[in-house]
């Protein structure tokens, strides 16, 4: 995945009421460079502002401080207070993800990795199309039942590529913005309730309701993956869309 060569630093950047309480802090100075360094890795990672080394290590205080070149108690302070800010989250009590990562991206910048990103994700449909095609074969090997128990495997991971691909396109389309089906996050949450049974339409439900309560209002932040996927979605599920006075009115008249 290609990084991210820039981040915004918006000119009122010191005049943020966050970073106000961060200068009359201890170590100031050092805290804020740490939150710059956060940015700029995240922006490398180009993974909507999830910081992490591989899909299965997390990074951990020692290894930012090795990273930053910056001592361990002071990254866990400013870490502390970057988390007590609500500056960044921590996913599955490890990964570090950025909040409102949308606003440290340059605009300009921006459509230039959503054409990369369509170009990744169309790969990524062609490889796993071609993967569906072998699929299909008949079983030629002595080893019938082996094989046969291995193509199922595989066959079941393309339909869940797929439905995770079809779900985030829909998510995407509603909202405007731009996930991508094989981030490690949205395909664990995705996965997770495919396996409990629910269908693409039960997915596409709980994005119409969520986002005609949250779309453009203070909780827009919230119309992604891990959360519309996550622990709260049977009962996202069970909800219905709350209709304006003015499409009552409509239905009415």
């Amino acid at each position: 995945m290609s990084d991210v060569k820039w981040i915004k630093l918006v000119t009122e950047f010191f005049d943020d009421e966050k970073i106000k309480l961060i200068e009359a802090m201890p170590e100031a100075d050092m805290v804020l460079v740490i939150w710059i360094k956060l940015l700029t890795l995240a922006g490398k990672k180009n993974m909507n502002g999830y910081i992490f080394l591989t899909s299965n290590i997390p990074y951990t205080d020692e290894m930012f401080s090795t990273l930053f070149d910056r001592p361990l108690n002071t990254v866990r302070l400013a870490l502390s207070t970057f988390k007590k800010f609500g500056m960044i989250n921590y996913e599955d009590d490890s990964i570090i993800k950025i909040t409102n990562w949308e606003k440290h991206q340059n605009i300009e910048g921006l459509e230039k990795i959503k054409e990369q990103n369509r170009l990744r994700v169309a790969r990524f449909r062609e490889k796993h199309k071609k993967e569906l095609e072998v699929k299909k074969l008949p079983l030629q090997s002595p080893l019938e039942e082996l094989d046969k128990k291995r193509i199922d495997k595989i066959r079941l991971e393309g339909n869940i590529t797929c439905n995770v691909t079809e779900i985030i396109d829909y998510l995407n389309k509603k909202t405007g913005k731009h996930f991508l089906p094989e981030t490690i996050i949205t395909r664990r949450v995705i996965k997770a309730r495919l396996k409990e049974g629910r269908k693409i339409n039960a997915f596409k439900w709980v994005i119409d309701v969520k986002c005609k309560e949250w779309l453009n209002t203070d909780m827009d932040k919230f119309l992604r993956p891990e959360t519309l996927f996550g622990n709260k979605f049977e009962g996202y599920l069970n909800e219905k869309i709350i209709e304006s006075k003015e499409e009552v009115n409509e239905k009415i008249n």
